[in-house]
């Protein structure tokens, strides 16, 4: 169990880092904050579901380089941060993952919320995996897809559908249901 507020074995429903969080203010600036807020919740989508099309990566300003998904025939997206327990837990299987399916046409990718790039940074270093990770500083593809949890893991096929959501990681459980879903996407015509 984490001292951490919102923390729970699978996940961690303080899904967002700090940075979204309304900042402290007084007398003049909260008319400014409460303008903001109200523009980014009156532009924020619906979440994303199952049978509806990823976002493209590259209108959300992402940091590093998101692989070439092109000729994936699945990508599996999962929504990470180096302050997460069950995301630092989620690693090693989603490195399993790539290793698996990677020469069958899957791809995984990590986007990482941490405001702080120096700690995304050191937990790689630490734990360096073979799949590409990119950072969401501006929250923008994570406002987006309205991400519940940390960690949240999409499974698209290969048109870059949504057809698996994962909200939280349940160790084997989670492992398993992702391998199922990919063999069974893989098993579809391409």
């Amino acid at each position: 169990m984490s001292d951490r507020p919102g923390v729970s074995a699978g996940m961690c429903t303080d899904a967002l880092p700090r940075g979204l969080r309304a900042p402290r203010a007084c007398g003049r600036h909260i008319l400014a904050i409460v303008t903001i807020v109200a523009a980014i919740a009156s532009s924020r989508a619906e979440p994303l579901a199952v049978g509806q099309g990823f976002p493209a990566p590259d209108e959300h300003g992402l940091e590093g380089t998101w692989p070439d998904t092109s000729g994936a025939r699945v990508v599996v997206v999962d929504f990470w941060a180096s302050w997460c327990p069950p995301c630092r837990a989620a690693f090693p299987v989603l490195d399993a993952v790539q290793a698996e399916f990677g020469p069958r046409g899957v791809r995984v990718v990590a986007v990482s919320v941490d405001q702080n790039r120096g700690a995304m940074e050191a937990f790689l270093k630490k734990h360096p995996v073979s799949f590409s990770v990119v950072r969401d500083a501006g929250m923008k593809l994570v406002q987006r897809v309205d991400v519940p949890t940390m960690p949240t893991t999409f499974v698209l096929d290969g048109r870059g559908v949504v057809r698996f959501v994962h909200a939280g990681f349940e160790g084997d459980a989670t492992r398993d249901r992702l391998r199922g879903e990919i063999a069974a996407l893989l098993e579809e015509t391409p």
